[in-house]
């Protein structure tokens, strides 16, 4: 491809290391672009996938040409290994992050393999998205870099000089010989931490992800994907908290050199259940737990404040502004910090959150005193809440509207209430919350509905399509087999789809929906939630079809972003994404067996 932008490499060419506080983007060329520190929401060293070089990047690679590459992660690990062949010997690169309390590290090693081969080292370190040059210094053996409140110190035997705002080396590696290199982040104002062993951080590392592996549970098809998943689910999870991010990346588009740039280091509620479903049915019941916590800490408050986003331990404030100086992924502006969504209303979000806690007691969680008293509190907000315009699931930048989807989430809100009491015996006014929901499943039905083209639609009033409607049979407010959701399947595929992959809804061609220009690949959550459609409708083999086909976007180490470019053969937007592994999970298990995440969301909801 022509080089469009500050990185090269297709968004697939990166894959992830991380600690559970924080991660880091591996390109295939050997070079780290993307490193959050101390957190997912910050960063203080590397942002040359939106920027370039300049902006920071760490790369160890041959000084000379590369006939192949390949790599893999190690066995049920976030252990990353990548091997160069080279005309004189082949070489690895082993990188990882090892889980920590306080300090964040990344280790290095570089292994000879065969022959004796000449490496290259770029260090290029940059704090605050790129914009502050760092003051270093050669200390102890060491380098110490320190901008503001944040300093790193690096540490390796291999001699490095000083070149240009960037440390550089270049060494040789025969079979048999380990060059190890490590990067620690410290707080400016405290004295740099105690070097580690790296290649005994590696085995750690190693060791430490075996172990919690360990419990993973699944023994159905798709297992290793399954597992890939899962791992990823787990490096996107903030341990001190529980909470997971949707992605560790920002401004990764949507489209090439387009404006739908956004920043998901956040954790959203729109796939709390799912979510929860995903880590329990693997196994994961203490990851489960510590994310319905998080959940209800977040959430904690006014019910009518109810944010859709959160930042990593519950920050409600996610201002967001752009970053001039960065010209973004392949030229594609603005680059943006925060998410001006978390102020948005999104009426979903109460029947995602009411949703989450009853699948968590019916899966076995712990009870919590304080979760129905909650329930309570948002239902008694949702009762008249439920009839105001919003700007639902896709978070559209432009008038509110009485959105379909966000009305059957208020469905799915009540409908969970009322199995509270139904099912476990808690008090609250069931008969006024019965007659809500009846309510608002007879105003769907009357008013979502259009009969000249057989589908439910975007929002009321509306012709458009959406993708979310495909939600209808997931959560249970219709049964699959009805005509209405059957109609409305075959339109979102018809109509939405691309290449057998599916787009969230029409953009450019309504600029009143969206506010945006037009143009994004296909959604890739979409698209599995209609390989389940298929499933619950019987179409084994479609559904089977689809989810191979979607299986095979997956990057070469098992990683998915949030969009696909069928045309061009790219993964698109951040980077990887929470949802699609979740989503992946999820409709794995629905085709595996019968009461999969699908059955077991909607068990006596029609």
């Amino acid at each position: 491809m022509t080089r469009q932008g500050p990185s090269a490499q297709p968004i697939e060419d990166y894959a992830l290391i991380g600690d559970t506080q924080t991660a880091a983007l591996v390109g295939r060329d050997g070079s780290i672009d993307w490193l959050c520190l101390p957190r997912f929401d910050s960063c203080s060293c590397f942002a040359a996938l939106l920027g370039g070089p300049e902006h920071g990047r760490w790369r160890i690679a041959p000084d000379g040409p590369v006939s192949r590459t390949t790599r893999r992660y190690r066995d049920r690990s976030l252990v990353l290994e990548t091997d160069f062949d080279t005309p004189a010997g082949r070489v690895r690169v082993v990188d990882c992050m090892p889980p920590r309390q306080h300090e964040a590290d990344v280790v290095r090693l570089v292994e000879g393999v065969s022959g004796e081969v000449a490496m290259t080292l770029d260090l290029t370190l940059r704090f605050d998205y790129g914009s502050i040059v760092p003051w270093v210094r050669a200390i102890d053996g060491s380098l110490r870099a320190i901008g503001g409140p944040d300093a790193v110190s690096f540490w390796s035997p291999v001699p490095t000089t000083g070149e240009g705002f960037a440390t550089r080396a270049r060494f040789t590696v025969k079979a048999g010989e380990c060059v190890p290199f490590v990067l620690m982040w410290h707080p400016s104002h405290e004295p740099p931490p105690t070097p580690i062993d790296a290649c005994a951080a590696a085995e750690d590392t190693e060791r430490w992800w075996h172990e919690w592996a360990e419990r993973f549970s699944y023994r159905g098809p798709w297992r290793d994907a399954v597992l890939r998943s899962a791992i990823t689910l787990k490096a996107l999870t903030y341990a001190p908290t529980g909470g997971i991010v949707a992605a560790p990346t920002t401004s990764l588009p949507e489209h090439l050199g387009g404006v739908r740039n956004w920043d998901y280091r956040y954790c959203w509620l729109r796939d709390a259940t799912f979510t929860l479903l995903s880590l329990v049915t693997c196994g994961f019941t203490d990851e489960a737990l510590a994310w319905r916590d998080w959940l209800l800490r977040a959430v904690a408050g006014e019910p009518e404040k109810l944010q859709i986003m959160y930042g990593v331990a519950g920050e409600r404030r996610l201002p967001e502004f752009e970053l001039p100086w960065l010209p973004g992924y392949a030229g594609s502006r603005p680059v943006r910090i925060g998410n001006a969504a978390w102020s948005q209303r999104q009426l979903d979000v109460y029947g995602e959150v009411m949703d989450a806690l009853h699948q968590g007691r019916r899966r076995g969680l712990p009870p919590n005193d304080d979760a129905w008293a909650l329930q309570r509190a948002l239902l008694n907000f949702l009762e008249t809440g439920w009839t105001e315009p919003d700007e639902s699931i896709w978070e559209v930048r432009g008038p509110q509207r009485h959105f379909t989807h966000s009305k059957v989430m208020a469905w799915v809100a009540f409908d969970r209430g009322i199995k509270g009491i139904e099912e476990t015996g808690f008090e609250g006014p069931v008969d006024r919350w019965r007659r809500i929901r009846d309510a608002i499943h007879a105003e769907v039905c009357a008013q979502a509905f259009d009969t000249g083209i057989g589908s439910f639609t975007q929002y009321y009033g509306s012709r458009s399509l959406d993708a979310s409607l495909l939600m209808l049979p997931l959560v249970g407010f219709l049964p699959a087999s009805d005509p209405r959701v059957a109609g409305t399947v075959d339109a979102i595929a018809r109509e939405l789809g691309r290449d057998g992959f599916v787009r969230r809804y029409a953009t450019g061609e309504h600029g009143d929906v969206d506010g945006l220009p037009a143009g994004e690949g296909t959604f890739l959550p979409c698209s599995f939630w209609l390989a389940d459609n298929y499933a619950l409708q019987g179409r084994h083999a479609e559904a089977r079809a689809l989810f191979e086909r979607l299986l095979g976007v997956a990057n070469d180490v098992g990683l998915l972003a949030e969009e696909y470019d069928p045309v061009a053969g790219r993964l698109l937007g951040n980077f990887p994404q929470a949802w699609s592994h979740v989503c992946l999970i999820d409709t794995a298990r629905n085709l595996a067996r019968a009461d999969g995440p699908a059955e077991q969301r909607t068990e006596g909801c029609c």
